[in-house]
């Protein structure tokens, strides 16, 4: 009876419990599952000269001669529990960690778009942006290092896979430009190395779009890659050999031809959005309450330009359940890097008690992952 009673008193914690029970059940669902692009993307390394996607491949090439599939979720584990651990200390730091910062915890951690997807999508390269946009915003931001810092991360990202310049890369600017430009104020120094950094990640993406695909036939590229698998014999994880291949235009029309059938999950993203009502609601009021209007003007700017940067991956690649879920992570990251910045006031947290948040609370803990490209 007690027990019953502190539940309902607090059921925060009860579903922070369920969201480890539902993360189990999704690596239980994942396991057995042939992982056929994060698999490829071990194996494809710098042995043809300059490649795009193949810097994860050419640093594993660095200590194992034979990939096994196990790798990719002994690796993609590993990173994901990296990220986990590099959150909850994000967290605890911005917000601390008592029973009052509960229902945000639950609607940035428990969200189907955030730990749970990332666990649906092990393997795939989303979750590096993520990891070192959280480093950067753990890292003390006081020298032109930090810019630097950023432009290294975004150079790492690139080479893993070049979408990066519209996933995480936007954010990683926000990032500074919150953390850095607007506490230590811009001269013409840091000024100048953010625009170099700037065109240099843009030149690295324009080199990797364009010339990082391959010249070899197709055939010898996949020689290539069965050479590298631990079992020559499962040719069919070697399915997606042709992406190395594809030129943007063929990805675009693709995509537009898919058009019709993945806009109808869009009513399935506005809903898994809107149930994370409590917490947009707790992000304007940040904004509205810092106290200075030009930083709530600059906010306001890089949440629209990181948007911008999502809406274009929306009309190139047709992964839709990742960009939608990766668009929100890039938003809670956002909203940590605000609450850093003064304010006039102090904003309540989510309220604990109000039975509608529960409720958003309940179904967000309850949704196990959004996807790859349809809901679900």
């Amino acid at each position: 009876m007690n027990l019953i009673l502190r539940i309902r008193e607090n059921p925060w914690r009860l579903m922070l419990a369920v969201n480890a029970a539902v993360l189990t059940g999704v690596f239980l669902y994942k396991l057995p599952r042939e992982p056929y692009v994060p698999y490829i993307h071990l194996l494809v390394d710098y042995h043809f000269g300059f490649t795009k996607r193949a810097l994860i491949g050419a640093v594993i090439s660095l200590f194992v001669e034979k990939v096994p599939v196990w790798l990719v979720f002994a690796l993609s584990g590993a990173v994901w529990l990296i990220t986990l651990a590099l959150f909850a200390r994000l967290f605890r730091r911005t917000f601390g960690l008592g029973d009052a910062q509960l229902p945000l915890l639950v609607f940035m951690a428990g969200s189907p778009f955030f730990l749970k997807n990332f666990m649906h999508t092990l393997g795939h390269f989303d979750i590096y942006g993520c990891a070192l946009a959280i480093c950067l915003l753990l890292i003390p931001a006081r020298s032109i290092a930090y810019v630097l810092l950023a432009a290294l991360f975004s150079v790492i990202l690139i080479l893993i896979h070049h979408i990066h310049l519209l996933m995480y890369v936007p954010t990683i600017a926000a990032i500074v430009v919150l953390r850095y430009y607007l506490v230590q104020g811009v001269s013409r120094q840091n000024a100048g190395v953010g625009i170099a950094a700037v065109l240099a990640v843009s030149l690295l993406f324009l080199v990797a779009q364009f010339r990082g695909s391959l010249a070899v036939p197709e055939a010898e590229f996949v020689a290539h890659l069965q050479s590298r698998m631990a079992d020559p014999a499962r040719t069919r994880l070697l399915s997606f050999s042709y992406i190395w291949y594809q030129p943007l235009a063929q990805e675009i029309r693709d995509t537009w031809e898919r058009m019709p059938s993945n806009l109808l999950g869009v009513p399935v993203f506005a809903l898994l959005i809107w149930l994370h009502a409590p917490l947009w609601r707790y992000f304007a009021d940040l904004i509205r309450a810092l106290s200075d209007q030009w930083h709530r003007r600059i906010v306001t700017a890089a949440i629209v330009a990181v948007s911008l940067a999502y809406l274009v991956m929306f009309a190139i690649v047709f992964d839709y359940s990742r960009w939608i879920s990766n668009w929100a992570v890039c938003m809670f990251l956002i909203l940590h890097a605000v609450k850093t910045l003064p304010a006039s006031r102090e904003v309540p947290l989510i309220p604990r008690n109000d039975p509608k948040t529960i409720l958003f609370g309940w179904i967000v803990t309850l949704i196990p992952r959004v996807g790859i490209v349809r809901p679900f």
